[in-house]
């Protein structure tokens, strides 16, 4: 686990935009007494998909909790309540919703109950990477269709980051072909499992803390989390040996930050600013903090005994493939934001691809020529 009385590498920056609001709101701030900002200061309450300390996921939502906190100057204090302190996992989208808590910290596709579409604003099998998904939010229109989906539920969007390219998932038996596949119970998150199901997996979804005790129980014969870092932490490697990557259903899953709507517009335009700002900033902290421990972690989660890395075969990845066109399409026939939704989603993907095959994919390229001398 991470330790979660780190510093953060923002909070310099942080206490530095604390300083430079109060110094923008003019000489009245500074005069006003001391009753008058006691009186000014908010409580709100954050609830999280994930156990407080997790890595990557519940470290930077306590992360994002603290900026608020420190860059508002304390006058928007925020407490964090991990998985299951205030409610289950997977009720933070109806707790923000109700108004039980203002911010929740999880990712999209856990309330995809509401609409299949909020799948979209997560990733898609064979979707967006962590990068071309944020550039399709803030600049290619997804932002403003994330806000219209999430309207009906008094609730707004804000991305937060991301894992990048998740791993597909540790197994019991190799898989050498897609029959191998048939009846296999898996634990596999989001519109991976719908389409896992559609070549004959068993899928099931689980929260995080109970993904080790079904591998090691047998309840499940296999189990996707997210990657190195965090699959080392969970142990995973202890109760199955074949890791495969990555995974073809998360290529750059997002998380978010959901705030209700009617808490945020009761704010002061300064802390409205603080609130976006600090998702935003929070968006790049995750996704290094991701990038970096993925890449120190993999080495020593090979070294792990028996741990064989491996890829999904050709015929898998086909059957996949056509399952998860074929269930992108009905999403998309849900109803009317689903299918604008889908449309401008599927068209940013072609743009995106169309550039990564000449540009990160043969730069990388280039890369791993040069490394091998």
């Amino acid at each position: 686990m991470s330790d979660t009385t780190s510093t953060s590498p923002l909070s310099t920056v942080s206490r530095r935009g604390a300083l430079a609001l109060g110094l923008g709101a003019g000489a009245a701030t500074f005069a006003a007494p001391a009753i008058v900002r006691a009186q000014e200061a908010k409580t709100w309450r954050m609830v999280m998909a994930w156990p407080k300390g997790t890595p990557g996921v519940g470290v930077n939502g306590e992360r994002l909790a603290a900026m608020i906190t420190e860059m508002s100057g304390g006058r928007l204090n925020v407490e964090v309540y991990g998985a299951g302190e205030m409610v289950p996992p997977f009720e933070v989208f109806d707790a923000v919703s109700g108004g039980t808590a203002e911010l929740g910290h999880g990712t999209p596709y856990y309330w995809q109950g509401k609409n299949p579409v909020f799948h979209y604003f997560t990733g898609v099998p064979f979707g967006l990477t962590a990068q071309e998904h944020q550039g399709w939010l803030r600049f290619g229109g997804g932002q403003a269709l994330w806000d219209e989906a999430y309207a009906p539920f008094g609730v707004l969007p804000f991305y937060a980051g991301s894992s990048g390219p998740q791993a597909g998932g540790w197994f019991r038996k190799p898989i050498e072909s897609l029959d191998d596949m048939q009846g296999l119970k898996m634990r596999i998150a989001g519109l991976g499992g719908e389409v896992m199901r559609r070549i004959g997996v068993n899928t099931v979804l689980m929260p995080p803390g109970e993904i080790f005790p079904a591998m090691q129980s047998g309840t499940v014969d296999a189990a996707e989390w997210v990657g190195p870092w965090n699959d080392r932490a969970f142990g995973l490697y202890r109760v199955a040996k074949y890791y495969y990557m990555p995974a073809f259903h998360e290529l750059g899953p997002a998380l978010e930050l959901v705030v209700n709507k009617a808490a945020f517009e009761g704010l002061s335009p300064d802390l409205q600013a603080i609130v976006r700002a600090a998702a935003l900033a929070s968006s790049a902290e995750a996704f290094a903090d991701f990038t970096y421990h993925n890449v120190v972690s993999l080495d020593p989660l090979l070294a792990e005994e028996g741990v064989e890395l491996r890829k999904m075969p050709a015929d898998v990845i086909g059957a996949l493939a056509a399952a998860s066109g074929e269930v992108l399409a009905e999403i998309a026939a849900k109803n009317d934001v689903a299918t604008r939704v889908h449309e401008s989603f599927l068209a940013y993907r072609a743009q995106a691809d169309r550039y990564a095959q000449v540009a990160d994919m043969e730069a990388l390229s280039m890369r791993a020529m040069a490394l091998k001398g």
